[in-house]
């Protein structure tokens, strides 16, 4: 029992017992990442608090704790390990001060978010040395997690889980048939919204199978099927959930069975298939119980970190080089973000041949949400078929945070609206068509296309790419969004009314131009 005590004391002394060099070198790195935290505080205070208010990324705010656990096990090993500053990872981290000015410039937040972690993760190898970086390779790779990621996967999740689900009420003898997301059975509709999409599960146990993969296994083919299987399972078992909720519905009703499915997805169902999952691996863990987790005679004998740590650096290039580079990034992003184009005080929707305007009357409230835009209109015509068209079109003076053409939420379905999306329509090049869902119900199809200087398209893409190009080169153009809709049913089919209208619009190019009153022919 004492010599346990005395063992368990010489440990957790030499783990606390930092040597100089280190001192210095965690020094260096705690004024490299205050600086860069500093400057690009913006990014951090984004990811912060979608990590607090989205239910999404609830499990990111375990990934800081999961990370210093992670370093903890390499101690004390890792305090044998060389420490010097390394001159090649300021380019490392150059590039990483690149790739954010370039997210800045095309707006995109996520790739922003990614390059503010990986400017922290540059720091190591350039403040602390290659073979200290190679010590804690991994838990500098963990911290890719900090950056939420998932949403874009929300549609396809959704259409997945829907599919699973109707083979399995199909399966279980209950009449069913499915319109894109919708399920209709005897006690009603359904609807596999994004929030049962399964995101939420998905990202929460890559994250988790990550950690586990590297923590129980040591071959990489095990570590590469035991994260095969955190990708399978929670899909599968997402629809076996939703099935459920759809079963139980027939013989307790929709509000009882949503009601219990929340409960039990939140507290039980995730945690069962967390342990299944740990169960099917448990037999194929091959890291022997208290192995080291850093092999300090393997970083010591790789030739290739020898070539490589005898390009050193001072303290005050590193941090100096550091600031420079980070502040010329956020110069040109400020130089970009200030760019507005001229618009016009008046705009209104044109006259289109062989239609004409009426109230706009929708069977339920529709709204495009075109948020910053400098300019919305919203109106309805009609032809003398009594065929009807839903028309709205939105003028940007400039893109960027908080005004965003094709951001989340923007356009043809914004969130709590009483909308859902159903399914996709055969789209175009030059847009984008969905179908979309009220109570009622009520499906509408909506036909949406972005334009900027003289690019037309249906692609979020496509758009942010032209608007990351004037950025990049300093230009003003205006960004325009046109929405075309129309109502299925009640007499009309939205396709040939669209159809119609866009025959008589002409190219649509010209016509949003003539909107926005702006001359775009020579780069048409």
């Amino acid at each position: 029992m004492v010599g346990g005590e005395a063992d368990s004391l010489t440990i957790s002394t030499q783990s606390v017992a930092v040597p100089e060099a280190w001192r210095a070198g965690l020094l260096r790195l705690a004024l490299a990442w205050g600086l860069l935290l500093a400057i690009f505080h913006a990014d951090w205070q984004a990811m912060a608090h979608q990590w607090w208010d989205s239910s999404t990324y609830h499990h990111i705010l375990l990934v800081p704790v999961i990370i210093g656990w992670l370093v903890s096990q390499r101690l004390p090993a890792l305090w044998s390990l060389p420490v010097s500053l390394w001159r090649p990872a300021l380019a490392l981290l150059g590039a990483c001060l690149l790739l954010w000015a370039l997210g800045a410039l095309a707006g995109v937040a996520q790739v922003t978010q990614a390059a503010a972690v990986a400017m922290l993760m540059a720091c190591v190898p350039l403040m602390l040395g290659v073979r200290a970086a190679a010590g804690l390779a991994f838990p500098l790779a963990y911290m890719g997690f900090l950056v939420p990621f998932g949403d874009e996967a929300v549609p396809l999740l959704q259409m997945v889980t829907a599919r699973i689900t109707v083979a399995l009420v199909h399966i279980s003898a209950v009449p069913a048939q499915i319109d894109g997301v919708f399920i209709s059975t005897p006690a009603g509709l359904f609807e596999v919204a994004e929030a049962c999409s399964g995101v939420k599960f998905l990202v929460a146990m890559l994250a988790f199978g990550a950690l586990a993969a590297h923590v129980c296994f040591l071959d990489w083919r095990r570590r590469a099927g035991f994260m095969a299987l955190c990708v399978v399972a929670p899909v599968l078992a997402n629809g076996v959930r939703a099935w459920g909720t759809v079963y139980v519905a027939q013989y307790v009703g929709r509000a009882v069975a949503g009601g219990v499915d929340h409960i039990i997805y939140g507290w039980v169902f995730f945690a069962s298939v967390i342990a299944g999952i740990l169960a099917l691996g448990w037999r194929y863990f091959d890291r022997p119980v208290g192995g080291a987790m850093v092999d300090v005679d393997a970083i010591m004998a790789r030739p290739v970190l020898a070539r490589w740590e005898g390009k050193s650096s001072s303290p005050r290039q590193a941090l100096g080089g550091l600031a420079v580079m980070a502040l010329l990034a956020q110069g040109w992003a400020l130089a970009a973000d200030r760019l507005v184009a001229p618009v016009p005080a008046h705009i209104d929707l044109p006259e289109v041949a062989g239609w004409h305007r009426v109230d706009y009357s929708p069977r339920h409230w529709w709204e495009p949400r075109a948020g910053g835009a400098d300019h919305r209109l919203l109106g309805r015509y009609a032809n003398a078929q009594g065929q009807q068209v839903d028309v709205f079109f939105a003028l940007y003076g400039a893109q960027g945070v908080g005004r965003k053409a094709s951001g989340f939420g923007e356009g043809a379905l914004p969130p709590e609206s009483g909308w859902s999306w159903q399914s996709p329509e055969p789209s175009t090049p030059d847009s984008h068509v969905e179908r979309l869902q009220a109570d009622g119900p009520v499906e509408r199809i909506a036909a949406t296309t972005y334009r900027s200087g003289g690019v037309t398209t249906g692609s979020g893409l496509r758009l942010r790419m032209a608007n990351f190009a004037d950025r990049l080169l300093l230009r003003r153009r205006v960004t325009m969004m046109l929405i075309l809709s129309a109502e299925d049913g009640e007499g009309q089919q939205a396709k040939a009314a669209l159809a119609a209208f866009r025959e008589a619009m002409g190219p649509l190019g010209p016509w949003m131009d003539r909107v926005a009153q702006v001359d775009n022919t020579q780069k048409d």
